[in-house]
């Protein structure tokens, strides 16, 4: 499939290998893109795009990039080679995509930030999650003041599978479940604690327990793994006036909505506060589902088509990347609470 019209486009993308697959099909599949060139030094991977597309196929991404008609580079490579490869392709003057996290520090995310900048570029981060239609649902529930005051969130993303040695679980899988906090509440934490065990290996966290702390004591508490029994990819945010859970593998419906709460009243001078409990009916809300990855890769066209902020734009990633680095300086502290650099 070639969509082939002037304002076309056209997307290298860099990386075939656990996630690179699903992004090929949807940036071929996506109206106004053409995937015009994969770059990966498999063999393997390069006989199987062969198989599916009719683009162009190299190992060499200098090639990719010296072509005038290509638009843009999509980053779908391990996480420490993001910064050099997204750098290469903004200085090369052209539009990037890359998978999360955009860098392994903040200093090179302010950097590709820049570059983007001044040359007009743009630049767009991988957080899918955030184009989830029931993580939407919910951003608008919390808008809407729906849940009332919200006192917590805890989270669960585990498997058994995908082992990894060149990032931890922190990196690697916990910038889900952090682009989602922040994106429902809207605000950066204050600081971070963290904890994990190297369990497999010896040398990279297969387990990691976070803890963002936001200000008026409103916790998230973030548990990932890719050592566990069960997949499991839950979020659950508590209010004063009801609850929510978002279970991304739930078969009957990914949004339960608890008319649950707690309200206190009283008088704080005195101490005299009382609690008043409710509990009312769970509703399951009905949400047009469609593909996040489908809707994140045509945000991007567009965003290229017309100029326009990605949601998801460097800064998002920025935001994702501060938390990451006090998280690790936490879990190489043996747990202890970390301020955020400042900006």
């Amino acid at each position: 499939m070639t969509n082939e019209h002037p304002s076309t486009v056209r997307i290298a993308q860099v990386g075939y290998g656990y996630w690179g697959p699903n992004l090929a099909r949807n940036f071929y599949q996506t109206p106004g893109a053409e995937l015009a060139y994969l770059v990966d030094a498999s063999d393997e991977a390069q006989a199987r795009v062969r198989q599916l597309y009719s683009c162009q196929v190299t190992s060499d991404l200098p090639v990719a990039l010296a072509d005038p008609t290509v638009t843009a580079v999509a980053i779908a490579t391990p996480a420490r080679t993001h910064f050099s490869l997204a750098k290469m392709a903004l200085e090369a003057g052209k539009h990037v995509f890359v998978e999360k996290p955009l860098a392994m520090s903040s200093v090179e995310a302010r950097e590709l930030i820049a570059i983007a900048y001044m040359r007009q570029l743009t630049l767009m981060v991988g957080h899918v999650f955030e184009y989830n239609p029931a993580v939407r649902y919910i951003k608008e529930a919390v808008e809407a003041d729906e849940l009332g005051e919200i006192y917590y969130l805890y989270s669960r993303r585990v498997n058994l599978g995908r082992v990894q040695s060149d990032v931890n679980a922190l990196w690697s899988i916990a910038p889900h479940d952090i682009s989602v906090a922040l994106y429902w509440l809207d605000r950066m934490p204050e600081a971070v604690s963290c904890q994990g065990a190297s369990c497999l290996n010896g040398v990279v966290e297969d387990v990691i327990f976070l803890t963002l702390h936001f200000p008026n004591n409103l916790l998230c508490h973030v548990h990932v793994s890719w050592l566990d029994p069960s997949k499991v990819r839950e979020m659950t945010v508590v209010g004063s006036k009801k609850m929510i859970v978002y279970d991304d593998v739930s078969a009957e419906g990914k949004v339960r909505i608890y008319d649950k709460g707690v309200y206190r009243r009283g008088d704080p001078i005195y101490g005299e506060f009382q609690y008043r409990l409710h509990s009312g009916d769970i509703l399951i809300p009905r949400i047009d589902m469609r593909e996040p990855l489908a809707l994140e890769c045509a945000h991007f066209v567009e965003c290229v088509h017309t100029g326009q902020r990605p949601q998801t734009d460097g800064e998002n990633g920025l935001r994702v990347v501060r938390v990451l680095e006090a998280g690790q300086r936490s879990l190489d502290a043996g747990g202890a609470k970390m301020a955020l650099e400042s900006v």
